[in-house]
């Protein structure tokens, strides 16, 4: 014994120097090596056994336990079954004499390392495994111990990891399942036990308040007043120990619901249980009462009670979850809803001396959550199927849900049941779809719910009625680019617009008027503003006023962007029906826009302009965005103007330019001159009225835009205004004819607004840039980058148009065009440059490829096939960083277009489009881990051959009739192998979207072009790609496309399953290693012939799992080990 004691001493002491602050790296890496060779050895489990025994040294415990976990985990199979017989006898003797006394988390591993023996030997070897978990949870003493057990087993057994067979992991299953029942039983009856024991010793209770609830809901919600009776009774003050086991029960109870099916084990007596102790989560008595005792004993016990209901509450949300409910649960299922709305009941029951609020706010958070997951699943999961009980209330539930909506304590809590509600309208929208009958009757029954929701969400996003909290909400940092504010904001109006679509009378007589009160204080400013020596001067200044104004703005900016996003209600079929309504809006807001920019309200001096004057900008921007928002609903009212020619449309359009104009200059703010020209762009392109030209503010804004003496706006508000003037021009107008279009003249002013774009950039020479060059270079760049950033955004606008409006474009443009490929090959080695002149000319070939003609379509293609030399490509790809790869991704971009392209006319161009992809870029890239330009390459190659397949295989009638099927003539054999070959190779690289990316437009081409059946791929290549995608599952190294190679490999396999089975599949299995021929052949005849696809690939993932299993196994093999 002497050795075993003198290697726990050395042993004890290299633990305590592996964690000492002191030991250097070096150091803990040469003990790390020591400890695994000792690990390593046969037998070392005996001195392992004996250390955990013998000492008190938890790192010398964990340091043993991890040598048995490894040891069953990984070399179990080899293993002499005398020693682990050994082992399955002295483990659960050691839990047993010391789990009292063992630090928890060594406990914990202790009885895992059990668990996983049993994982491998039970029943075969090991067959009281579970009859010893049942007597430890049934005898008092051991009842926590077995309760850990039950629970590690459930973790373990249920949803093995791989390191066990298909059949194994499906045998382990079964005896878990046969065991339900019992177990379920055991743990009915500790919860059961606790609570009567308890319930017993608790001193009867004076009358509670909530015994004479039974008026309210109780009659509706519990059919039987017994349970009402049982969830009335006061809830017990348990002991510690008590409190400990119904804690592990419970999450027990969680871990099985998660996997087991619903069904009959499931008793209505379990469930019972489980809502009485969902109720500890809203005890506040308890808490109360720890508090007043205040010892920290007291409060621990406390939190204690709080987590036994989270913990009850995640049962019930396990079982919430599942969407397939057999018929015979669906009773439970109204049970559990009945139990756990009289809790909800409870929570949100208003007595005088709590309200609701300080109630919610006196729970855990995550009993809070889990309550309202608990009321998402309700909403989201079961309420179509709970609706149509007669007996079941659904607007008495609404009220609770709004009542528990309405005071959550905080921010996100507010933000989940938003999410209900919105669940809620969304089902209500599509039964009403489904049931257009019924509409009526179904409005009816929650108009009152519906409304008084709306009347509340407003009230929340006003600082009117909700300062305090709206006070608290970020408006500075953005999270997914959007700040908490404007998230706030924007899931308020979700909820807003959906009400609106069921009920838009009700929806747009609660919202205008409280938008009118807010638009009288805004309207009547002008009244305050004094002209100052400097300017103008909002003469209010007193702290209160001030702080309402702010407030009152801040309220009118919300209220506007709720005005805009009901926009889409007053088009289309109710036009007509609710126009008056939708005219009031925007006549108020044509009032107001132009109000804002007469005064010029955003350059007013103010009191505290660090507060109103940001203020004031967003309330003119918001309602120049409000009025864009009904851009639809003007250009309806438009075509119905131009049957009647109404005065009142003209003025609508005229007033608003009005109020655009102005603030189409430098000298305004950025963000509320971008709001004017997003409205601009709106009128020139959505509503597209015939006299917009005509109106002298438009002409303004051309005179501005034209004159080259005027000062640029930002690049943006340039880009939009120049996109809204070209389409005044190039746009067709609506309900007009072809010869009434005026497009001669039209095609004058584009050419002359094209040209004064330009003027710079078209006196730019290919010499200017050139070492005797009169300008610096970075004046250059700005020209160009001024120039084409404007022009490319208005051939995109144009690209889906009409060809007539296509047309005059090209003409207007084609000067630039022609000096754009005169200036490109000056500006080769000038990334920045050449990615933005890509750019424009991707954009030109998607848009107005047709109008460019062929002869100078050929030119442009043949320019850059000339100037992206390999030299030029490994120089942008290698060297210059991720610009260079932009350019040469624009470039194939651009190559993916002109390849796509129907007819004759680019085939000339596929053999030096296929040399380039081929021996200049893929040789390149290929071999990089980066997926730059990989991903365009690979798009470029699929375009190839999708749109140009017989470039490859040449199919003729005669060749079909003569031989009954259609074996085509091959032709450019040599470059259809390499592309293919290049997509094999990709298949065996890292990056995960380019490999489904790639197995998509494989799968494809098979769809659309019957790749797999061809016959150069179904004799030299079919079972390559098989071979690569079945190493890529077995390596685990693309996991989450799992089912996607799964569903291809079926694919291939399909073309020729007698080959796949006769020859394919024994010889795979004759080229893997790490497997012997006794464990090929299993795997072999594992495979069944199935020919279906669902059968078929869960023969592929077996195949898969099995074969790594085998390996592992093997591994754990001692060396030397002869297998018969």
């Amino acid at each position: 014994m002497a050795s075993e004691e003198a290697s726990l001493r050395a042993l004890e002491s290299l633990m305590t120097e592996f964690f000492h602050d002191c030991t250097t790296n070096e150091r803990k890496r040469e003990i790390e090596e020591l400890l695994n060779n000792f690990a390593q050895q046969i037998g070392a489990w005996r001195f392992c056994l004996y250390f955990l025994s013998s000492t008190r040294n938890d790192y010398v415990m964990m340091y043993s336990l991890t040598v048995f976990e490894n040891l069953v985990n990984k070399m179990w199979l080899g293993v002499p079954s005398q020693d682990k017989m050994e082992i399955r006898s002295c483990l659960p003797k050691l839990l047993l004499a010391h789990h009292k006394t063992l630090p928890y988390f060594i406990r914990n591993k202790l009885c895992k390392v059990i668990v996983d023996i049993g994982r491998q030997d039970w029943p075969m070897f090991y067959h009281d495994f579970f009859t010893n978990i049942l007597q430890l949870i049934q005898s008092p003493v051991t009842t926590p111990l077995g309760l850990i057990m039950l629970k590690t087993t459930s973790e373990e057994l249920a949803c093995p990891r791989e390191d066990l067979s298909v059949a194994r992991k499906e045998e382990l299953r079964k005896l878990l399942l046969d065991q339900v029942q019992t177990v379920l039983g055991l743990l009915t009856g500790i919860l059961e036990t606790v609570w009567d024991k308890h319930s017993v010793t608790a001193a009867t209770p004076p009358p509670s308040p909530t015994s004479g609830e039974n008026g309210d809901l109780l009659s509706n919600l519990l059919q039987s007043p017994s349970s009402a009776k049982l969830l009335n009774q006061p809830i017990p003050i348990l002991d510690a120990e008590s409190e400990y086991i119904c804690s592990l029960a419970l999450e027990c109870l969680a871990h099985l619901f998660s996997w087991i099916p619903l069904s009959a084990s499931i008793t209505p007596s379990l469930l019972t249980t489980i809502f009485h102790f969902a109720r500890f989560g809203c005890d506040i008595r308890a808490r109360k009462m720890a508090s007043v005792n205040g010892s920290s004993q007291n409060c621990v016990l406390g939190q204690e009670r709080g987590r036994l209901g989270v913990l009850a509450m995640s049962c019930i949300n396990e079982l919430m979850s599942k969407n397939c409910v057999p018929m015979e649960f669906e009773e439970y299922l109204l049970r559990m809803f009945q139990q756990t709305f009289y809790l909800l009941q409870k929570i949100t029951k208003d007595n005088n001396a709590h309200t609701v609020k300080s109630r919610l706010e006196e729970f855990d958070e995550s009993y809070i959550e889990k309550f309202t997951d608990f009321l998402r699943l309700f909403v989201s999961v079961h309420l179509r199927r709970i609706e149509s009980y007669s007996q079941f209330p659904v607007v008495e539930f609404l009220t609770l849900l709004f009542k528990y909506t309405f005071h959550q304590p905080t921010h996100e809590g507010y933000f989940s049941c938003l999410d209900i509600w919105t669940l809620f309208l969304d089902y209500l929208t599509s039964k009403i779809k489904s049931r257009l009958g019924d509409k009526e009757a179904v409005l009816n029954r929650y108009e009152d719910a519906l409304v008084l929701l709306l009347t509340e969400v407003l009230n929340r996003i006003q600082f009117r009625y909700n300062q305090a909290q709206l006070e608290e909400l970020d408006d500075e940092t953005l999270d997914d680019d959007q700040t908490e504010w404007q998230r706030y904001l924007r899931q308020s109006l979700e909820v807003v617009a959906r009400v609106m679509e069921l009920l838009p009378t009700h929806a747009f007589s609660t919202l205008f008027p409280v938008l009118q009160d807010n638009l009288e204080v805004y309207l009547g400013l002008q009244q305050f503003i004094v002209t100052s020596g400097s300017g103008h001067r909002l003469n209010i200044t007193a702290e209160n006023d001030c702080r309402r104004l702010h407030c009152s703005l801040r309220d009118l900016s919300s209220l506007l962007q709720a005005v805009g996003r009901l926009a889409e209600y007053f088009i289309g079929d109710v036009f007509a029906a609710r126009f008056s309504d939708a005219l009031t809006v925007v006549e108020r807001l044509v009032k107001v826009t132009l109000y804002g920019s007469q005064i010029k309200l955003y350059n007013i001096e103010t009191a505290v302009p660090s507060v109103l004057k940001p203020d004031l900008i967003d309330v003119h921007a918001q309602s120049l965005a409000a009025l864009q928002a009904y851009s639809h609903w003007l250009a309806q009212y438009c075509s119905e103007a131009h049957r009647q020619n109404t005065q009142q449309f003209v003025t609508l359009i005229s007033t608003t330019m009005d109020a655009v104009t102005p603030l189409i200059s430098t000298k305004v703010q950025d963000k509320l001159q971008l709001s004017a020209c997003h409205l601009l762009v709106s009128l020139a392109t959505t509503v597209r009225p015939v006299f917009l030209i005509s109106i002298p503010a438009v002409q303004k804004v051309f005179n501005r835009i034209t004159d080259a003496s005027a000062q640029r706006l930002v690049d943006k508000a340039q880009v939009l205004v120049c996109r809204a003037l070209s389409n005044v021009l190039l746009l067709p107008w609506p309900n007009l004819l072809e010869n009434e279009q005026q497009w001669p003249v039209r095609s004058i002013n584009h050419a002359s607004l094209i040209s004064a774009l330009s003027q710079d950039y078209r006196n730019l020479k290919p010499h200017a840039v050139t070492p005797q060059r009169k300008m610096p270079l970075d004046d250059t760049k700005v020209i160009i980058h001024q120039t084409l950033t404007v022009l490319e955004d208005i051939v995109e606008n144009i690209s889906g148009e009409s060809t007539k409006s296509r047309q005059i474009c090209y003409q207007s443009l084609q000067e630039s065009v022609q000096v754009s490929l005169a200036l490109f090959p000056a500006f080769i080695q000038q990334s920045d440059v050449t990615d933005e002149m890509l750019s424009f000319f991707l954009t030109l070939f998607r848009g107005l490829r047709v109008q460019m003609g062929v002869p100078f379509t050929e030119q442009i293609i043949q320019t850059f096939l000339n100037m992206f030399t390999r030299e030029q490509l490994a120089e942008s790809i290698l060297h210059e960083g991720s610009t260079g790869c932009r350019v040469v991704e624009k470039f194939l971009k651009i190559l993916q277009v002109v390849v796509q392209e129907p007819g004759q006319v680019f085939k000339p161009f596929l053999p030096s489009i296929i040399s380039l992809c081929m021996e200049q870029v893929y040789p390149i890239i290929a071999e990089r881990p980066s997926p730059d330009v990989k991903a365009e390459l690979f798009e470029l190659l699929f375009r190839i051959l999708h749109h140009n397949w017989r470039y490859f295989f040449k199919s003729t009638v005669l060749a079909s009739v003569q031989r009954g099927i259609a074996e085509e003539q091959m032709e450019n054999e040599s470059q259809f192998s390499a592309i293919m070959q290049a997509f094999g190779q990709s298949f065996l690289q890292p990056d995960i979207h380019l490999f489904k990316q790639n197995l998509f437009y494989l799968e494809t081409l098979n769809t659309k072009q019957k790749l797999y059946h061809k016959k150069i791929f179904r004799t030299t290549m079919l079972f390559q790609f098989v071979n690569v995608l079945l190493q890529v599952l077995v390596h685990k190294s693309h996991d989450l496309l799992q089912e996607e190679i799964g569903i291809a490999i079926y694919n291939m396999a399909s073309v020729d399953f007698d080959g796949f089975f006769a020859a394919f599949l024994p010889e795979f299995l004759t080229s893997c290693d790490g497997v012997d021929a006794n464990q090929k052949n299993v795997l072999g005849r594992n495979f069944k012939m199935d020919r279906d696809l669902p059968s078929f690939t869960q023969n592929v993932h077996r195949l898969v799992n099995d074969l790594r299993y085998y390996r592992l196994c093997n591994d754990s093999l001692p060396p030397g080990t002869v297998k018969l």
